[in-house]
């Protein structure tokens, strides 16, 4: 009896999955939520036929769903970005976590930092999100039931699926949060915390003037790297989580600060 109720589950699945597929061929994406409802089965067993899928090359994960292999050309730059240096957002996000309480009022930047950061804060009650990410929003609206989400309004940025702009201006403008967690695109020493999107500079600052606390995100490979255009200094940041300070660049440069300047440096180490 076992031997024939796992075949069944077996058979059940690959089912589901011929499905999901067929529905590919239509579809220019499928979503976990839809999926659910559509199989009358549970997110966590239409993610676990998504990643089956997917790892037999059949079609590519994303954000809350999977899109056709045919389809790769269009995958957000998110999409593309959720897997480098995975382990050090995810740590990033489980110190950043112990920053909130329950009941907090959150601006979240955008990215996959900062979508590692939502996901770690299941389980905290009743708070609101409000963010200039659609995948976030995405991914709260289907995944956390128990937090309100609120998306700022505003420009499209193509294949990066976030808004900026005088309308998410105009929002920030009315907004007084608990915490502004924001993700530089990199930390370059004596100069700052950087992007290379200048209207999103513009974004991220009014953030940081949004909230009563102000918390940084940043893997260590962004130290030293890239950057375009400054949108802070250290001495804007209540906090900074990091996986780890390479060499220790950032612990010295706040050493050098006067001590009412000076950012807690959170790391996972």
């Amino acid at each position: 009896m076992r031997h024939t109720s796992r075949k069944n589950t077996v058979n059940f699945a690959q089912e589901r999955q011929a499905a999901i597929l067929e529905l590919l061929t239509h579809e220019s994406a499928v979503h976990v939520a839809e999926l659910a409802r559509t199989f009358k089965v549970s997110a966590v067993t239409i993610r676990s036929d998504l990643d089956a899928l997917a790892q037999a090359g059949k079609l590519q994960r994303t954000h809350g769903g999977a899109i056709s292999l045919q389809r790769t050309l269009t995958v957000s730059v998110q999409d593309k970005r959720i897997n480098v240096n995975a382990p050090a957002k995810q740590a990033i996000a489980q110190v950043a976590r112990t920053l909130v309480k329950a009941h907090d009022t959150l601006l979240v930047d955008s990215g996959t930092t900062a979508l590692a950061f939502v996901r770690a804060l299941e389980g905290i009650a009743d708070l609101t999100i409000i963010t200039p990410d659609l995948t976030i929003a995405d991914f709260i609206d289907e995944s956390m039931p128990q937090v309100n989400a609120i998306v700022l309004g505003g420009c499209v940025r193509k294949s990066h699926r976030y808004v900026y702009g005088p309308l998410a201006h105009a929002s920030l403008a009315l907004l007084h949060v608990d915490l502004a967690v924001v993700c530089p695109g990199s930390f370059v020493p004596v100069r700052g915390f950087m992007t290379d999107f200048p209207p999103m500079a513009e974004v991220k600052t009014a953030m940081l003037q949004a909230a009563k606390r102000r918390v940084a995100l940043l893997d260590a490979s962004k130290v030293a790297a890239q950057g375009m255009i400054r949108f802070a200094e250290l001495s804007e940041f209540d906090d900074i989580v990091m996986d780890r300070d390479p060499a220790g660049v950032l612990a010295a440069m706040i050493d050098e600060l006067p001590s009412e300047q000076r950012p807690r440096l959170h790391t996972a180490e």
